[in-house]
């Protein structure tokens, strides 16, 4: 892939005016916001604890962890993504910090997090495994680190791929839990997974393909 990063960095930018039109992005709906509300007050620590959203996207995950008195970073490639999501916290009277940057090397210095979640990145990734190593250096001795992922129904082996390169992706059809849990265990002491799919609340309607979520502890 030649220069993926601005590539990808061009997509997102594309896609922000509209990120939020999908129900799980925007979270625009109230059931679809307490189902993803209830999932995270269940995989975060005790609040105020320091969290690192990486692929934050327009920050709706990140105003939820806020809200819960979190102290909260997020972390996206795409400008427009992090504009979003700092007018959101604002307009919400919600404070958080906002980062451009590459998602797998999380522009963060020395600084370590009590937990950090990554929802619907790493297929995006052309190295997801050195990005779970990075984030998981990121993370403190007992903190939590939370992958929310899949296999995604419309990105079969003919699906055009969304930036010139990305076949080259080693996830780019997204990951199955227990691929996930394998590449993950070695990393961590403990994890668990538990199937999203079975949730229709949290995608704004019944959905057909793999959705996951891995919680392991550091």
């Amino acid at each position: 892939m030649t220069n993926p990063a601005a590539a990808i960095t061009a997509y997102w930018n594309d896609a922000a005016p509209r990120f939020d039109d999908e129900p799980d992005h925007g979270l625009r709906a109230e059931v679809t916001r307490a189902a993803w509300r209830e999932r995270l007050n269940s995989w975060a620590p005790d609040a105020p604890a320091d969290v690192l959203d990486v692929g934050c996207g327009t920050g709706s995950l990140s105003r939820l962890l806020a809200e819960a008195g979190h102290r909260v970073t997020g972390v996206d490639l795409a400008p427009r993504m992090v504009d979003r999501a700092r007018a959101k916290l604002t307009a919400a009277g919600l404070e958080a910090r906002f980062l451009v940057g590459d998602a797998a090397a999380p522009p963060t210095g020395d600084e370590r997090f009590d937990l950090l979640l990554c929802r619907h990145l790493m297929w995006t990734l052309p190295d997801p495994q050195a990005a779970l190593r990075e984030w998981i250096a990121r993370i403190r001795p007992g903190g939590t680190l939370v992958l929310v992922e899949g296999v995604w129904r419309e990105a079969g082996p003919d699906s055009a791929p969304y930036v010139e390169g990305a076949e080259a992706l080693p996830w780019r059809h997204g990951i199955g839990a227990a691929e996930l849990a394998a590449v993950v265990r070695p990393l961590v002491a403990t994890l668990r997974t538990e199937d999203l799919a079975g949730s229709p609340d949290l995608w704004g309607g019944p959905v057909t393909d793999e959705r996951h979520a891995l919680i392991a502890r550091i």
